[in-house]
């Protein structure tokens, strides 16, 4: 049916309200609508979001697909409410010509559960040496504006000023991963009190502050935009403060495991807790938890980092880094943000689809609900509770630290353009 009512639907969290959708186009948005012929979702006080954006995914097609493909990828961003995602470059082979960028774009386009958006690589090979094609990734029919080396730092200082450079002539963004690698050689976690205590290679705070002080230093001076990856520390949000306060043209995400898990998990060796940025401390976590809620931090993105079950289940130091997150991050957020009083849910909207969709341009998504916008929505039951169980994931990977976690919220419906690809919590 090219009609859909949804009745009954709290709009941004706000008082119920009735919507059209009539193609792939939201007709109408009031109270006792009715429309002919049209198919109606009850949703019975459920909170109706615009369609959540990524900025930060990774879908591994190419070179990985053992552990995550464009098309088990993009299921679990619908299963997860998201109607778009930005696929990092850190693909086999890499994401760095204009080829590889419309691969993976054209695979998105055939699937049709979620739009994606590649990400180029800054430089060739990620190997932080020499500029990727980004112009040419940028005039391909994938349309890059976003550019990051992520799993890796661009360390050299001269080759990060060079791409801030160059992408300002385009209004591009590059996206840094923040990690300076000669203070993490051989780091394992957090440094702090459970690394001395365990045994474990530290992981400084510092490794990441150095390195956004430097890219917001260079962004100002290059008059350009820079994006921060993956902020994880109370002094990585106070040097960005400092950034907007200067008017320097900087932005941030902050992870959901980030805003709910703290160094202490790693007491257990499970190496599902390994990640990059790692968890840090509880004081970290609150100073997140208020920068996105006060808009230091722009955005929440997931870092969705599937990992086949050999890569993850062996022994800590052997284990990769990274967790998979499209299918629980609305629940974190609830969780850490909207339960917690810190956020609305119009603020949710702000942070994980209005704003990301303006970093990265994403065209047609982080739109307002109302008339005449793209029907990209996502319907959200949040008076549900109950158990993460990854055998339920539509990703083909399951190394999430949620296993057995009871976390609110459940999304029941997504539409992409005004045609489901979520239903009841089942994908079509």
């Amino acid at each position: 049916m090219s009609k859909i009512l949804i009745r009954g639907a709290k709009v941004l969290g706000g008082a119920p309200q009735d919507v059209l959708i009539d193609g792939g186009t939201i007709a109408e948005v009031g109270e006792g609508l009715s429309a002919e012929g049209a198919q109606v979702v009850e949703a019975g006080g459920k909170v109706l979001l615009p369609g959540l954006v990524d900025l930060h995914t990774h879908l591994r097609e190419p070179g990985r697909e053992d552990s995550e493909t464009v098309l088990t990828g993009t299921r679990a961003a619908a299963s997860g409410g998201y109607t778009a995602v930005f696929a990092m470059a850190n693909t086999f082979p890499v994401a760095d010509t204009a080829g590889v960028v419309e691969q993976v774009w054209r695979l998105g386009q055939e699937h049709g559960y979620c739009d994606v958006q590649p990400i180029g690589a800054v430089t060739v090979g990620l190997e932080g040496k020499k500029l990727a094609e980004l112009g040419a990734m940028h005039e391909s029919a994938a349309g890059v504006t976003v550019f990051s080396d992520d799993g890796k730092c661009v360390d050299d200082a001269v080759i990060m000023r060079r791409a801030l450079e160059y992408v300002k002539a385009f209004g591009g963004v590059v996206a840094q991963h923040a990690q300076e690698p000669r203070l993490t050689e051989g780091a394992q976690m957090n440094e702090g009190v459970v690394s001395a205590e365990l045994g474990l290679g530290g992981w400084p705070a510092v490794a990441e502050e150095s390195i956004i002080a430097r890219d917001v230093l260079l962004a100002d001076h290059v008059g350009s935009r820079v994006h921060i990856c993956h902020l994880s520390t109370a002094g990585s949000v106070e040097i960005v403060r400092w950034a907007k306060s200067r008017g320097i043209q900087v932005t941030a995400e902050v992870t959901p495991h980030h805003l709910l898990l703290t160094d202490e998990l790693v007491r257990t060796y499970n190496p599902v807790y390994k990640v990059n940025p790692p968890l840090r401390t509880e004081r970290d976590v609150l100073a997140l938890r208020e920068a996105l809620a006060d808009g230091t931090i722009d955005i929440v993105a997931t870092d969705h980092a599937p990992h086949p079950h050999e890569d993850k289940d062996c022994e800590w130091a052997a284990a990769a880094m990274g967790m998979v997150g499209l299918e629980t991050a609305l629940s974190v957020v609830q969780e850490t943000m909207v339960d917690t009083g810190l956020l609305d849910w119009a603020g949710v909207a702000d942070r994980m689809s209005f704003k990301p969709a303006r970093i990265g341009r994403a065209t047609g998504h982080g739109r307002p609900v109302s008339a005449g916008e793209p029907a990209n929505l996502t319907l959200v039951d949040t008076e549900y509770r109950g158990q993460v169980d990854p055998a339920g994931f539509a990703s083909r990977s399951r190394n999430t630290p949620y296993q057995g976690r009871e976390l609110p919220g459940r999304v029941t419906h997504t539409w992409l353009r005004g045609k489901a690809t979520l239903v009841d919590g089942k994908l079509t």
